[in-house]
């Protein structure tokens, strides 16, 4: 007798995403979404072996038969329901500490990104709070929001450092994602982004300086010992912070350490990043309101996934990003939630929804976005962001027929 970990019984119907194997979709694929619907009063039934991965699906009867003899952890019935793969949200700044709840106001009053950051708000409020708080108090903030984010159905996160800027902050906030990593009960892939904003006391020159020389190597010395376990490397491509050659010379020095290089770009100004991410070989770019048609040609070429954002346009006012013409021109699009102190949103969902309306994407679209592009932009869609056999079992139950 063989033990699985779980049934999902009686499903009307499984929404797979994608039932070929495809690790990514790009132009009209995204429009083709596999669906399994159930006929003639067969409910439909998926199986999870004891590994928590996806080892079956199909009619109750037919697996009812197959499955006689096993015995399950948990049975659901999800009678009149439909079964879909869990949310991945592509990028999130989930560790820190304080509130800029203060600057909305600002923003109101007509205040740019910019103006809030010279005056020593963003990312320079928060990194002072961030700075200021012990390992235990920013993992407490972290978990919660970690749990928040689960309650509205994300199941793979994407979580960056990046409100250090100095090495002892930076490794203090990876080393609380680790943690998360072990003890909340949802899967993260992990971001390095010391090269967020240029600190106070630096020019962009000496702080990308302190990344290249201090910063990496020392992240790189805790994950040859195993302390750490980074996924990607991060840099804030933009006017007045990083220009395009010292964010090259750090996501480069960061793709010679092992990390896949997934980074902000063309978000306030067009800076040409998407270009140069597509040359080196970026997994993925997020933002890209400022893209270039030269970039967006670049992406597509090197199929490079668009991280949109729609949150962030949304409360700086930003214009949307082009995402229909990404679309059109075979960009891979996913989405992400950008959470951080700035666009306070952990809702896979409302971000889905945003997307359709202000990025005038289709149903279907936001759907591939949000799992399989999503999973593709951490390089995690051979695990996760459909519903396939060998995949890991991280599936939303909807009280929905469809």
């Amino acid at each position: 007798m063989t033990q699985y970990k779980l049934l999902v019984k009686s499903a009307r119907q499984l929404v797979q995403v994608t039932d070929s194997g495809d690790r990514v979709l790009y132009g009209k694929h995204m429009q083709n979404v596999a669906v399994i619907d159930g006929r003639n009063g067969q409910g439909l039934s998926l199986v999870v072996n004891s590994d928590g991965l996806i080892a079956d699906f199909g009619e109750d009867d037919v697996i009812k038969a197959k499955y006689a003899d096993a015995t399950f952890d948990r049975t659901i019935d999800a009678t009149d329901k439909c079964v879909i793969p869990g949310f991945v949200d592509a990028h999130t700044h989930p560790v820190w500490a304080g509130d800029r709840v203060h600057e909305f106001a600002m923003k109101l009053a007509g205040a740019s990104y910019m103006d809030v950051h010279k005056a020593g708000g963003g990312i320079h409020f928060t990194v002072e709070h961030t700075r200021a708080a012990n390992e235990e108090a920013l993992y407490d903030l972290f978990k919660h929001r970690l749990e928040a984010m689960i309650r509205c159905g994300t199941t793979l996160v994407e979580c960056k450092s990046g409100y250090g800027l100095d090495v002892d902050t930076e490794v203090k906030m990876l080393t609380v994602i680790e943690r998360g990593k072990q003890e909340v009960n949802i899967d993260i892939s992990s971001t390095y982004c010391g090269a967020h904003a240029v600190p106070k006391n630096k020019s962009p020159d000496e702080a990308a300086k302190d990344v290249l020389e201090v910063q990496i190597p020392r992240i790189m010395e805790l994950m040859a010992a195993g302390t750490l376990h980074v996924d990607n490397i991060d840099v804030f491509c933009e006017n007045g912070v990083f220009d395009v050659t010292q964010s090259r010379d750090i996501l480069m020095a960061g793709k010679r350490a092992g990390l896949a290089i997934n980074f902000h770009g063309d978000e306030l100004h067009p800076m040409h990043s998407a270009e140069m991410g597509a040359e080196i070989g970026a997994l993925a770019i997020s933002h890209l309101e400022e893209v270039s048609e030269e970039g967006i040609a670049a992406m597509s070429k090197a199929r490079t996934v668009a991280v949109v954002l729609p949150t962030t346009a949304y409360i700086l006012r930003l214009k949307p990003p082009p995402v229909r013409r990404m679309i059109e021109a075979g960009v891979p699009v996913a989405l992400g939630s950008d959470f951080n102190p700035n666009a306070y949103c952990m809702s896979m969902p409302l971000v889905m929804h945003l997307a359709c309306v202000t990025l005038r994407m289709s149903m279907p679209e936001v759907l591939v976005a949000a799992t399989l592009n999503a999973a593709a932009a951490l390089g995690k869609a051979d695990t996760h962001g459909s519903i396939e056999k060998g995949k890991v079992a991280n599936l939303l139950v909807l009280d929905a027929p469809r």
